[in-house]
């Protein structure tokens, strides 16, 4: 499975390494802070996205709320 929870921790973790060059300076420095907003923001949303998926398997495996019907946009890759 490609684009994983892991997958989003490395690229988080090598736009930290990016940063922390401090060999990088002035406009490029700038544009590198520029793309980790990016990256920080789409990350932000995809665990979100990610956090909403569990918690709707959560509801659905809850044994006091058998009968639930989870929203077909929350049911994840099944």
């Amino acid at each position: 499975m490609r684009n994983t929870m892991g997958d989003l921790n490395n690229h988080l973790f090598e736009q930290l390494e990016r940063l922390n060059d401090e060999e990088l300076k002035g406009e490029k420095l700038d544009e590198e802070i520029k793309r980790a907003k990016s990256v920080t923001a789409i990350a932000s949303q995809i665990i979100n996205n990610g956090n909403l998926v569990l918690q709707a398997e959560k509801l659905r495996n809850d044994k006091i709320n058998a009968d639930v019907k989870v929203p077909k946009m929350l049911e994840g890759g099944k």
